[in-house]
């Protein structure tokens, strides 16, 4: 019979190896299925060739920035409300109240516009109505194309330094093309074909429309997946509670959804919830390490290795700033505030874990005027932007040098 300092040994190693998995499995998809990420981004389909639709219940204000933002190039903008706004610039449709289906929220109102707003285009691109597109000239030839975020500051200094951390993780994005389920999709900024929009539908019960559709779509087709880097901005949460809501809605979605993925998939998935939901406790694993006797069987070991895991969350952080191009000199203070970030960005999703919510809770937008206020631009900066340019910055080989400003540059390489 195993010894109490046996069990905790064991205990300590299957909870080190479900987090290393985790942590081998995203260096893998960042440094190696990442490599011809970007080999098929030439531009083949124009902005003719788009319809966007902006989605909404009824944020006005927020909405009209978004629209304001999209290319002159794209001739149909459509808005997708719940309720009635005056929108320049874009045909707005009202999802009737007495529309009923299986969808229910967000997921019911793209399933009305999809049985009843018209479109010719090849591809649809989705919005939310928050993000504001940049760097936009054309789409390169896939079924599904996601573009990448950059969450721009809203006020709120936590908020913002778990949305940088969180831009580091989603480097894994890299290499998503190299599955045949990406691992999720992010609803703000994507592009679909038209005719697989039609055919898989939204008429589905979940609160994580985006990752669901890709899903069902991947099952249904040899799906084509291309990242695009143009960092789109969208806003990070304005306070610490909307953010935890936000997190617990997008682990409830992933949990409740989760059938949809085969067998060889279930263990990634897994791995990656333990590993979201619980990374606080990764330092835990490593002073458990010292503080056992070193007779336990393996602690020497356990302790290099679990030390070593717990340096993976600080390489998270660091990814995140590269994407925010955050001048070296801050780097220090956002690496020293990391233990933060994974707390704070965790506790969220540890909730979705614990107590999943069923109902979509829209996270709460702010307008542009406070964007320009808080990030010290010029008034009126916001809405004079082109969505087929960078926004803030003209130059991405430049750095930020403030903690909490921002700045829109490319941060990939394209050397690989």
């Amino acid at each position: 019979m195993l010894s109490v300092q046996g069990l905790l040994a064991v205990f300590l190693w299957v909870a080190f190896a479900v987090y290393a998995f985790s942590a081998l499995w995203w260096l893998l998809e960042v440094f190696v299925l990442r490599h011809g990420w970007n080999t098929d981004t030439d531009e083949v389909w124009g902005l003719d060739d788009i319809q966007v639709r902006v989605l909404t219940i009824d944020a006005e204000p927020v909405v009209q920035q978004t629209v304001n933002a999209v290319p002159d190039g794209v001739a149909d903008i459509r808005v997708i409300a719940e309720a009635a706004v005056d929108i320049d610039g874009a045909t707005v449709h009202v999802v009737p109240d007495e529309f009923d289906c299986e969808a229910t929220n967000k997921g019911r109102a793209v399933e009305w516009a999809r049985r009843n707003v018209d479109a010719d285009e090849e591809y649809l691109l989705y919005l939310d109505e928050d993000t504001i597109v940049t760097e936009l000239t054309g789409l390169p030839d896939a079924d599904f194309i996601q573009f990448t975020e950059k969450p721009i500051y809203t006020g709120s200094r936590l908020t913002y330094l778990c949305e940088v951390f969180r831009t580091g993780y989603q480097f894994e994005q890299l290499g998503f093309h190299r599955l045949s389920y990406p691992l999720y999709a992010w609803g703000g900024g994507f592009a679909i074909r038209r005719t697989i929009e039609a055919e898989i539908g939204w008429n589905v019960a979940t609160i994580t429309e985006d990752t669901n559709l890709i899903w069902r779509a991947a099952k249904e087709y040899d799906l084509t997946y291309q990242l695009v880097n143009t960092r789109f901005r969208n806003q990070a949460p304005p306070s610490v509670s909307a953010m935890l809501k936000q997190r617990r809605r997008w682990m409830s979605g992933t949990m409740g959804d989760d059938h949809l993925l085969p067998p060889l998939y279930r263990p990634l998935y897994f791995t990656r919830v333990v590993a979201w939901a619980f990374s606080p406790f990764v330092p835990f694993l490593a002073v458990a390490s010292y503080l056992l006797p070193g007779t336990a069987p393996g602690m020497e070991l356990y302790s290099i290795l679990s030390t070593a895991l717990l340096g993976i969350l600080f390489i998270y952080m660091v990814f995140g700033l590269i994407a925010y191009r955050k001048h070296p000199i801050l780097w220090p203070l956002f690496l020293l505030l990391t233990p933060v970030a994974v707390v704070l960005h965790s506790i969220g999703a540890m909730w979705g874990v614990v107590r999943p919510v069923e109902t979509f809770e829209v996270t709460e937008k702010v307008a542009a005027d406070t964007i320009e206020e808080v990030n010290e631009l010029e008034q009126g900066e916001l809405a004079s932007h082109e969505g087929t340019e960078r926004l803030l910055r003209d130059s991405p080989d430049e750095f930020e040098s403030g903690v909490f400003s921002d700045d829109d540059t490319g941060v990939l390489s394209d050397d690989d």
